[in-house]
C-alpha cells in the first residue's frame, strides 16, 4: 500500500475559520423577497391607517379639496419613500404630531425593509466571523467524523440513536458539496483533506472525544490516523479499511479500534447462507432502534458482587479496567461496581420512541436534522 506524506501545519486564527461551515437558517430568495413585500405592505397599510383616519388634519395644497382614501395613500406611498412634493401636508397639531411620531418611526422601518438584503450581506461575514469564533472556543469532546459517505452517515445515525446531539458531530470530508448537505442537515462541516493536520485541527480533532475515520481508501485512512493521533494522544480514534492487511498498519498509526468492513460484510453474508436466522439475528444487533441491541453500561449496585449469568441483561463481555473479560472467565465469575458490561439488550417500544430532538424515521433507522 503506497503512502503518500501528510502535509499541513497546526492552524491558527483565520485558518481554523477558513472552510468551516456551521449549519444555520438558509431561506430562499423568494421567500425573503415576499416576506420583505409582506412587511413593506403591512408597513404602508399601518400608515395609511393612520393618515386616513386623522385625513380632516392634511391638507391639498394643489386641489385645494379634502383628503380622500386615495391622496393618503398617495400622501403615505411619497412619504415613506421620503420622496415628500410637499402637495399634501399636516396642517393641524395633531396630525403633526401623528407624523412624528408614528410616520417618522413607519419611514425608517420601511426604509430597513428595502435594504434588508443590502444589510444583511454587509453583517452575514461578521455574523459567521463571530460563530466560528465562539464555536471554535466552546466546542470540545465532540466526535469528528471523516468521510460522510455511507459509512460515516451511518456512523452518525447509531450516535444519534444514543442520544449524541448533533452539535457534537463534526463532519470533515474533501467534497464540498458533501459538507454542504452535512451542514443543510444540521452538522458542522469542515471542507479539506483530512491527511492534513490544518484541516483537523479546523475540525478541533486536538479538543475531540472521539475521530470516527470512515474514507473510501484505506492508505488515507492509514495517513488519517496517524495526523490524528499527532494532534491528539488521548483521543480514541475509530478506523474502517477494506483490507484485513490494513488492519495492523492502522493500529501501528494509532487507531484504538479498526473494523475491516469488506471481511465484515462478506462474513455476515456467509453466515446469512448457511443460518438464515443467525443473519438476521446479526443485523438486527447491528441495527440500533429497534429489536435487540448490543451496547456497553456500567454495573448497577443492585448487581455487584453477583455473577453475569445473573444480570437482566444477556452479559457478552465485562470490561475491568483496560481488560476486556468473556462472559464465563473466571475473573469475571463475581462483578464489581467499577466493572463495565456489553450487553445484548431488547429495545423497548418506549426506548424506540424516545428519539433525540430534531431526529426522524428513514428506513428502519432514524434522523434528520435542523439547519441552525
Amino acid at each position: 500500500m503506497r503512502l503518500r506524506p501528510a502535509r499541513g501545519r497546526r492552524g491558527t486564527g483565520d485558518d481554523l475559520a477558513h472552510g468551516v461551515q456551521l449549519p444555520r437558517d438558509v431561506v430562499g430568495p423568494l421567500l425573503q423577497v415576499v416576506r420583505r413585500l409582506v412587511l413593506a405592505t403591512l408597513t404602508m397599510a399601518a400608515a395609511l391607517v393612520i393618515v386616513y383616519t386623522d385625513r380632516s388634519g392634511y391638507r391639498d395644497n394643489v386641489e385645494g379639496g379634502p383628503v380622500g382614501f386615495v391622496d393618503s395613500l398617495y400622501y403615505v406611498t411619497v412619504s415613506l419613500s421620503t420622496t415628500g412634493y410637499g402637495d399634501i401636508v399636516p396642517v393641524t397639531d395633531k396630525a403633526r404630531l401623528l407624523t412624528t411620531l408614528l410616520i417618522t418611526p413607519l419611514r425608517v422601518l420601511f426604509l430597513i425593509i428595502l435594504v434588508g438584503t443590502t444589510l444583511e450581506v454587509l453583517t452575514e461575514r461578521t455574523r459567521d466571523q463571530w460563530r466560528l469564533a465562539h464555536w471554535r472556543k466552546t466546542v470540545r469532546d465532540h466526535t469528528v467524523i471523516v468521510g460522510f459517505g455511507t459509512k460515516g452517515r451511518s456512523a452518525a445515525e447509531t450516535l444519534m440513536s444514543t442520544g449524541l446531539g448533533r452539535d457534537q458531530i463534526v463532519v470533515v470530508d474533501p467534497s464540498a458539496a458533501v459538507v454542504e448537505q452535512a451542514s443543510a442537515e444540521g452538522y458542522a462541516g469542515v471542507i479539506g483533506d483530512a491527511t492534513r493536520s490544518s484541516v483537523l485541527v479546523r475540525a478541533r480533532a486536538d479538543r475531540a472525544r472521539q475521530v470516527i475515520i470512515s474514507t473510501p481508501r484505506d492508505d488515507t485512512a492509514v495517513l488519517v490516523a496517524l495526523t490524528a493521533r499527532q494532534l491528539s494522544s488521548s483521543v480514541r480514534i475509530v478506523a474502517s479499511v477494506r483490507e484485513e492487511e490494513n488492519v495492523p498498519l492502522l493500529r501501528q498509526s494509532g487507531a484504538d479500534s479498526v473494523i475491516t468492513s469488506a471481511s465484515a460484510v462478506g462474513r455476515l453474508l456467509g453466515l446469512s447462507m448457511i443460518s438464515p436466522s443467525s443473519g438476521a439475528v446479526m443485523e438486527d444487533l447491528i441495527q440500533h432502534g429497534e429489536g435487540l441491541s448490543i451496547r456497553e453500561r456500567p454495573v448497577t449496585k443492585a448487581e455487584a458482587g453477583r455473577s453475569p449469568r445473573d444480570c437482566e441483561d444477556l452479559v457478552v463481555s465485562v470490561i475491568r479496567g483496560h481488560r476486556l473479560l468473556p462472559f464465563d472467565d473466571p475473573d469475571a465469575a463475581t462483578l464489581e461496581l467499577t466493572d463495565r458490561l456489553v450487553v445484548i439488550h431488547r429495545v423497548t417500544p418506549q426506548e424506540h420512541q424516545a428519539k433525540p430532538p430534531g431526529t426522524r424515521d428513514r428506513g428502519r433507522g432514524s434522523w434528520r436534522i435542523p439547519r441552525r
